[in-house]
């Protein structure tokens, strides 16, 4: 049985958030002064995220709105695409920013601190298709992605915000660390008619944004973008830092840049983290391929 007009949100509140009820209540306000009849699920762990969603799908709801942050919608994602074609076909996907990171909705002009335009958007449910990037073992394991996924520094860095919860002195503390000990792991990819292989910090493949790290990527284009950077003098960090928050990392002299509609074919990862969306993927491993999916899910935006 389909639900038309019914909308299912899943509350994914920041991990250590202490005033959880708080912040819902205020979207829930937001969505009941526009009139919308929805169902409220609150996940108890960022990996339920991926079993609620897929029920919810397989339930026949033709919206799933995540109240969270990337890694909640990444995990939304995945289960939903899990519930099947059919499923995927008649399911848009919706954001409410609220979680740790906001990427994704950044794109399209949705910020945690202004949850009104994510919730005007689902009111008026305004369509969009995007693109749906994926990681493949040589297993068949596939993990897919709305904005990027990164191995190295990067995915370090998200593994110890998940680890430092409520604490954001420790978070800061053990990112300058990392940031500082310039951490690099020996890599092997190709990407278009290059093959690269030597150390690099971090590899990000983006459909959107990348946090900044593809900060020219369009997650409706077909294409991928990638960058990698590699290991930088320590007066060039602070450079590269400023870049990255000025949205010009690919200016920085210690970035190459790729831009891409094949897969992106990772043979080694020189025992580095993985991240995708944002989430930590324990005990990946290479040789991994990454795609796209072109226009393959429908996501709310805002006019």
């Amino acid at each position: 049985m389909t639900h038309p007009s019914r909308i299912a949100v899943i509350y994914c509140p920041r991990e250590g958030t202490r005033h959880k009820s708080r912040r819902w209540q205020a979207i829930s306000r937001l969505l009941d002064a526009r009139g919308l009849a929805y169902d409220f699920i609150q996940s108890e762990s960022t990996e339920s995220t991926e079993r609620l969603a897929r029920m919810l799908a397989e339930n026949g709801y033709t919206t799933i709105v995540v109240a969270g942050g990337d890694s909640a919608l990444g995990l939304a994602l995945n289960g939903l695409l899990s519930a099947g074609d059919e499923a995927r076909k008649r399911t848009a996907l919706g954001v409410i920013p609220c979680g740790w990171a906001n990427d994704f909705a950044r794109f399209w002009g949705m910020d945690e601190d202004a949850p009104e335009r994510a919730v005007e958007a689902i009111a008026n449910r305004r369509l969009r298709r995007v693109d749906v990037g994926y990681v493949r073992t040589d297993d068949g394991t596939v993990r897919h992605f709305l904005n990027c996924v990164n191995v190295g520094l990067a995915a370090q860095i998200m593994a110890v915000k998940r680890e430092s919860r409520r604490s954001a002195i420790r978070f800061m503390a053990e990112s300058a660390r990392l940031l500082f000990k310039r951490m690099e792991a020996k890599m092997r990819f190709r990407v278009n008619l290059d093959t690269l292989d030597r150390r690099f910090m971090n590899l990000c493949v983006g459909s959107a944004l990348g946090y900044g790290q593809t900060p020219s990527a369009v997650p409706y284009n077909g294409m991928l973008d990638v960058s990698a950077v590699s290991h930088p003098e320590m007066r060039q960090l602070a450079e590269g830092l400023w870049l990255l928050v000025a949205g010009r990392f690919l200016n920085y002299k210690g970035v190459r840049s790729w831009r891409t509609r094949g897969p992106v074919r990772i043979d080694d990862i020189g025992g580095a983290p993985v991240a995708v969306d944002g989430h930590p993927w324990r005990n990946a491993t290479a040789p991994l391929e990454i795609g796209l999916h072109c226009e393959h899910i429908d996501f709310i935006i805002p006019k």
